[in-house]
């Protein structure tokens, strides 16, 4: 048989709670701090009223340039001068030392590739351009071109200059 304590008090310790009567009111529970954000905020739609939110919901979430990228690769153009004269571009073209190198291969009978060929004709179709514009004549067309009154006295008819 289990032994009682011996106690002094008789009948009931505390008060009878009423069913019916008011209870005080709780104080609110106290949430949980959050760490970080929320998962897959990345692919949420932001619900804010902003325009730059809204913007930025509609454009591409990735980064980098948006611009194309061909997988051709253009030809580089060198960059062109600008001469004030022809004067200027004339003396400019004698001067190039790749035309004079080039120019000395072809003569010694060495064989231009397709670039180097189209290099040299450019250069010296400009260069007999300019020496139109400028009155330049080579003199070695120039003895060619030479004729002697002499050479068309028998060509000539007497019957034309007379009277």
């Amino acid at each position: 048989m289990p032994r009682k304590k011996k106690s002094r008090k008789v009948g009931l310790i505390g008060v009878r709670k009423d069913p019916n009567a008011p209870r005080p009111p709780k104080e609110p529970k106290r949430g949980k701090k959050s760490k970080g954000k929320p998962a897959g905020s990345r692919h949420n739609v932001d619900s804010s009223n902003k325009p730059a939110a809204a913007k930025k919901a509609l454009s591409d979430p990735r980064l980098g340039s948006k611009k194309p990228v061909s997988l051709v690769p253009k030809p580089t153009q060198a960059e062109k001068r600008r001469y004030a004269t022809p004067a200027q571009e004339l003396a400019d073209i004698e001067a190039d030392e790749r035309l004079t190198v080039l120019l000395d291969k072809s003569e010694n009978g060495v064989k231009l590739s397709a670039r180097e060929q189209q290099y040299v004709d450019e250069k010296l179709a400009r260069h007999r351009v300019l020496c139109e514009l400028l009155g330049i004549t080579d003199e070695d067309q120039e003895e060619d071109n030479e004729v002697s009154p002499l050479d068309n006295i028998e060509r000539l008819n007497i019957d034309d200059f007379k009277d």
